[in-house]
């Protein structure tokens, strides 16, 4: 028996032990007292559900059965199931509650059918991606087009109209006007490919490339930083880069208009754990990846862009085209081969500490991965708001808008606090961006202390940049003259605007 039949068999085994509380509990509100009196019949219920299944093909993997055929075998075996489950309590006179097994049933059917419905739209999906794979377009006047030789005129109309094609067959017009505009469709060192894998990239002839243009989406792509890595070793220093991702917006987006209002947001909601919750849990992580491997994955933009970044790219044109995010990216450095990015709820930032030593700050996550790569690119784009924060930063995720207003996510903060890497009351803990804003004559004098959990922000609440490292200056001359009557003096004032004012850093 294969493994994913094996995953199917325990993800049932999890649902109808689902159902049975939930019908328990709408039976009579005490599910464990009911569990407990029926877990040997239980167990019985289970094999004769899970050996029904087996028998009508509801585990599947028919790569041709369609969404009404996978609800149909689902409701067959179920109801096969219920037929057995009365018969024996019919005739073995069990005093069982008839109830209580239908409604596990029905229970368990909505459960299955929705979760069935879902199986075989992401199967749908990854079809799709397979014809695609295997598609290869002959031109007209050559037996085989190969993107990758050598064009000997950059003026050569035919070999352009070659590529063109190329490109349409697997993306669009305006796809293509974008890639063009951003490329020379006519250059030797252009590389056009159509691929998932970094190996197809780094057994091309050319040492190194002006332009790699990719037409499969990055989602597709099972090891992304490998991926932009070995564009990266392929481009030459200031070589072009474009591919486009869907991001999680843009499919939520999609989801909601292609199903019918209700169905839509129930189809969205399994989407949504199944694809951005399980994959960013531990225990479940691994399972994920070999369920799918790798495809159609969920990806916010600041974690596209903030991977590029990572990788040695600049992001220096975006655009949404045909539901997905177009990008051309800019090779300026060679990729940080950051094998531990801050991916969990619980993520350690690199900042600047005493005598310039980079500490591990520890806070909840409030932004999407990867997003500590992404600060110059949003400097550049969104500047600093009132409080010397970045406007509209798009790295923000839900969860952290919330953290950030209650200050939950600098709750971990306690743990440098404890080992000596902070003090209560002190200078912001910066970053290398953020840190080289400041004036030489500031930075040299922050290095001298540790920095702190309650800045002095909350006591003069500055609005730009100058009056925050006015306001740094006026707290680290009085700390330097008596140190704890500032940190005293300062802790209250900040308590005070927080508590009673509402101080916010935004």
């Amino acid at each position: 028996m294969k493994k994913r039949t094996l995953f199917y068999i325990f993800v049932d085994i999890l649902v109808v032990f689902l159902a049975f509380l939930l019908a328990a509990y709408f039976k009579t509100g005490k599910e464990k007292a009911l569990f407990n009196y029926y877990w040997m019949p239980f167990v019985i219920f289970e094999i004769i559900w899970i050996s029904s299944s087996i028998i009508f093909g509801k585990f599947s993997r028919n790569k041709e059965k369609g969404k009404i055929n996978y609800v149909y075998s689902i409701v067959k075996s179920n109801l096969f199931i219920l037929l057995i489950i009365t018969f024996v309590i019919f005739f073995a006179s069990l005093s069982y509650s008839r109830l209580l097994i239908a409604t596990t049933v029905i229970i368990a059917t909505i459960i299955e059918t929705l979760l069935g419905y879902l199986v075989v739209y992401r199967k749908v999906l990854d079809r799709e991606m397979d014809d695609l794979e295997r598609y290869r377009v002959i031109p007209k006047r050559r037996d085989k087009f190969d993107p990758t030789k050598p064009i000997k005129n950059y003026s050569d109309g035919e070999n352009i109209d070659q590529i063109r094609e190329l490109i349409l067959n697997e993306t669009s017009h305006s796809s293509l006007d974008f890639i063009e505009f951003h490329s020379s469709l006519g250059d030797p060192k252009l590389m056009l490919l159509s691929t998932t894998t970094k190996f197809n990239i780094s057994n091309q002839p050319h040492e190194k490339y002006n332009y790699i243009v990719n037409l499969k989406k990055i989602n597709n792509i099972l090891r992304i930083n490998k991926f932009f890595e070995a564009a990266n070793s392929k481009l030459s220093d200031g070589g072009i880069y474009i591919n486009f991702v869907e991001t999680y917006s843009l499919r939520k987006t999609r989801i909601l208009k292609k199903y019918p209002p209700g169905i839509n947001w129930i189809i969205y909601t399994f989407d949504f754990g199944f694809k951005r919750i399980i994959p960013k849990l531990g225990l479940t992580k691994m399972l994920y990846f070999k369920i799918t491997q790798g495809r159609n994955r969920v990806m916010s933009k600041a974690e596209t862009l903030g991977r590029l970044y990572s990788c040695g790219f600049e992001v220096v044109e975006e655009k949404m085209i045909d539901g997905s995010l177009y990008f051309v990216a800019r090779k300026i450095a060679e990729p940080v081969f950051d094998s531990n990015p801050t991916y969990g709820p619980l993520i350690k930032l690199r900042r600047h500490g005493k005598k310039g030593k980079i500490i591990g700050v520890y806070k909840m996550r409030t932004m999407h991965p990867y997003s500590e790569y992404l600060q110059p690119y949003i400097y550049e784009h969104h500047k600093l708001q009132d409080g010397g924060k970045f406007a509209d930063d798009f790295r923000i995720n839900t969860a952290g808008k919330f953290m950030r207003k209650f200050w939950i996510d600098e709750l971990p903060m306690f743990i440098n606090v404890f080992i000596g890497d902070m003090k209560i009351v002190g200078v912001r803990p910066l970053s290398s961006h953020y840190f080289n804003l400041y004036s030489d004559e500031l930075k040299e004098r922050r290095l001298k202390h540790k920095p702190g959990l309650v800045p002095p922000f909350y006591v003069d609440l500055p609005k730009t940049l100058d009056e925050i490292m006015a306001s740094e200056i006026k707290y680290l001359d009085a700390y330097e003259k008596n140190p704890f009557k500032t940190d005293f003096v300062y802790f209250w004032k900040a308590f005070n605007n927080i508590v009673f004012k509402r101080a916010r850093s935004n």
